[in-house]
């Protein structure tokens, strides 16, 4: 259950800016959003296991703190979900994002919080190769998702996905923080 809730909060920037996408494009074809969903899974896979690879090297310098490193690093990408989640425009100003350095550019942006992740979870030693698989699909589904959802909105209500993303990530920081006291 815990993995879920990171995988998904963690698909929540992709699902973010999957919805923008989609609503900021008068045809948004199954393609396009293929490369989108496919691009933004694979960046939500590879970067946690990078970053479990370097935690793995600097685990044993922060055993006796780890559970603090945790914390602060689910509690600082939480507090920028929710920073952007409040702070984010309506406007339409996407370039194409399904193709090219866009593409690049903005699957990286939406996995720097699955780096981090990966990193904490070398810190607590959990097996990551799963993990970091179950996050790649989730963030895939969750991308294919929004930029269909975005699409159909075109001009409807925006939510605040990220706001609950943060929120969670939050939450499951002091959830580890507590259990290792």
């Amino acid at each position: 259950m815990e993995l879920f809730a990171i995988a998904v909060s963690l698909g929540l920037d992709a699902f973010s800016v999957a919805v923008a996408f989609g609503m900021c494009h008068r045809v948004c074809l199954w393609r396009e959003k293929a490369r989108l969903s496919l691009s933004f899974g694979l960046f939500q896979f590879f970067m946690p296991l990078l970053g479990f690879f370097l935690g793995v090297k600097v685990s044993d310098f922060f055993d006796a703190f780890d559970h603090w490193i945790v914390l602060g690093i689910l509690g600082f990408l939480g507090s920028k979900m929710i920073y952007e989640g409040f702070a984010r425009r309506s406007e339409c100003e996407f370039p194409d994002l399904s193709r090219g350095i866009p593409l690049f550019f903005a699957s990286l942006a939406t996995s720097l919080d699955a780096f981090a992740v990966g990193l904490s979870f070398a810190l607590l030693e959990r097996a990551i190769l799963s993990s970091a698989f179950f996050i790649g699909v989730v963030a895939s589904i969750m991308t294919y998702l929004g930029a269909s959802l975005g699409y159909r909105l075109r001009k409807g209500i925006l939510t605040k996905p990220e706001i609950i993303g943060g929120i969670v990530l939050w939450l499951i920081g002091i959830k580890i923080f507590w259990e290792s006291l």
